[in-house]
C-alpha cells in the first residue's frame, strides 16, 4: 500500500503535470495506480478537469474526482459561492484508503497550495495527508519568489509532523535566467535534500510518448525516473 500526496507552493505551479508524471512512470513499471482529485475548482460540469490531463498524459484509467465547483477559488470558497456542500476530507481519506486495497499506488492531488481551505473549519490537504499518514511531494516554481513560498510550505509540513517526499520544480524553463539558476541550490538547502526532479516547461503539451520520456528524465529514481540532481546542478554552471 502506498499513498502519495502531491501539493504545491501555490496555484498554477504544475501539480497536475507532476501527478501525471509520477503516474506515468508507475504505470510503465506495471504498478496499479489510482489518481484522486478531492476537490476540482474552476471548471464547469462539462469541461475537462485536472484528471482529464492526467488521463491524456499518463494513460491512467483509474481516476476519481470527489467534488467539483465552477468558480476558480479555493475549494471552501468555491463551494460557498456555488451553494454546495464543501469537500469532506475525512470522507476523502476513507475513500483513498479503500483504493489502496486495489491499487499499489494512490496519488492524491491537492488544490492550490498546501494550506488552502477545503471547508469552513479550515481543513487542508495537509490535514488529509496526516489522516492518510502519507508523504507529501511539493511542486514549486523555478522563478523569483519560489524560495519564500517553498520555505513556508516546508515549515508548515514540519510543524504538522508530515513527511516530505521531496521538492519538484513543476516547470523548468528552456532558457533559465539568473534567478532560476541561483534558486536551485537554495531550494535544495531548504528541503535539506537534492531536488526530486525538474520537469521541462511545456511538458503538459506533449503527446503521451514524449511525456513519458520527459517524466523519466525529470523525476528522481525515488519517483521512478532517472533525474540526476548533481548533473542538473552542474549543467546550470555552464
Amino acid at each position: 500500500m502506498s499513498v502519495l500526496v502531491v501539493s504545491g507552493t501555490d496555484t498554477g505551479v504544475g501539480k497536475t503535470v507532476v501527478s501525471a508524471a509520477v503516474a506515468a512512470l508507475a504505470l510503465a513499471r506495471g504498478v496499479s495506480v489510482a489518481v484522486v482529485k478531492p476537490g476540482q475548482t474552476g471548471v464547469s460540469a462539462t469541461e475537462p478537469g485536472d484528471l482529464d490531463e492526467v488521463i491524456r498524459l499518463a494513460g491512467a484509467r483509474s481516476t476519481f474526482e470527489f467534488a467539483r465547483f465552477p468558480d476558480p477559488l479555493s475549494p471552501a470558497a468555491a463551494a460557498r459561492a456555488a451553494g454546495l456542500p464543501p469537500v469532506s476530507l475525512r470522507t476523502a481519506a476513507d475513500r483513498v484508503l479503500e483504493l489502496t486495497e486495489t491499487h499499489r499506488l494512490v496519488i492524491v492531488e491537492g488544490a492550490g497550495g498546501l494550506l488552502v481551505r477545503f471547508d469552513e473549519d479550515g481543513t487542508t490537504i495537509a490535514d488529509l495527508a496526516r489522516m492518510l499518514r502519507a508523504p507529501v511531494l511539493i511542486t514549486a516554481r523555478a522563478s523569483l519568489g519560489t524560495l519564500n513560498h517553498t520555505a513556508l510550505t516546508l515549515e508548515a509540513l514540519a510543524a504538522r509532523g508530515l513527511e516530505t517526499a521531496g521538492v519538484v520544480i513543476g516547470s523548468w524553463p528552456a532558457e533559465p535566467g539568473l534567478a532560476e539558476r541561483m534558486n536551485v541550490p537554495d531550494l535544495e538547502m531548504l528541503a535539506a535534500r537534492p531536488l526530486a526532479g525538474a520537469l521541462p516547461e511545456g511538458a503538459g503539451a506533449l503527446d503521451r510518448t514524449a511525456f513519458a520520456e520527459a517524466a523519466r528524465d525529470g523525476l528522481a529514481p525515488a519517483l521512478g525516473g532517472c533525474f540526476d540532481p548533481a548533473a542538473f546542478r552542474d549543467g546550470l554552471a555552464r
